[in-house]
């Protein structure tokens, strides 16, 4: 509100000057953040979904290399059932396996750096979500009309 009040000051230094705002707006902050942790959720999405084709690739491994390796068996490829022999699919699905292990270390890294991106970004915007440190309102230096002292900062919800 406060910024609001000094607005036609501003406006004539700002004409006169003819300068460009400096940084982003509240709405690109946001947006950026928005976009940021939606990645986030993307990767986690991803990490889980190949952590249970991983867990699967581990139970179907172990239950064939109890059986005999010249017996038949099924393999969905591509949405193809194909027949193989035992001793033929169990490489290839400890391949699976272990190429499943590498993406999810992968994906398990760049969540970490994203986080500490975030964790950046929220810091130097000065980012709260709505909810957060309600508690921790008097603590954080808030005054009484819930604006924050010695900047101004973005609520995202």
């Amino acid at each position: 509100m406060a910024a609001n009040g000094s607005s036609t000051v501003s406006k004539s230094s700002s004409n006169n000057a003819g300068a460009k705002p400096s940084g982003p707006t509240a709405e690109q902050v946001v947006g950026n953040f928005q976009r940021m942790r939606q990645e986030q959720r993307s990767m986690a999405s991803k990490a889980s979904e190949c952590e249970m084709d991983n867990n699967e690739h581990c139970l179907v491994i172990e239950t064939l290399k109890e059986v005999d390796p010249s017996r038949k068996c099924f393999r969905l490829v591509g949405g193809v059932l194909v027949e193989r022999t035992v001793k033929e699919v169990l490489p290839a699905l400890e391949n699976s396996k272990e190429q499943f292990s590498k993406v999810i270390e992968t994906l398990t890294a760049k969540m970490e750096a994203k986080g500490r991106e975030l964790t950046e970004y929220r810091e130097r915007y000065n980012i709260r979500l709505v909810g957060e440190g309600e508690g921790q309102s008097a603590a954080s230096g808030e005054s009484e009309g819930g604006a924050l002292k010695g900047g101004t900062g973005v609520l995202v919800s």
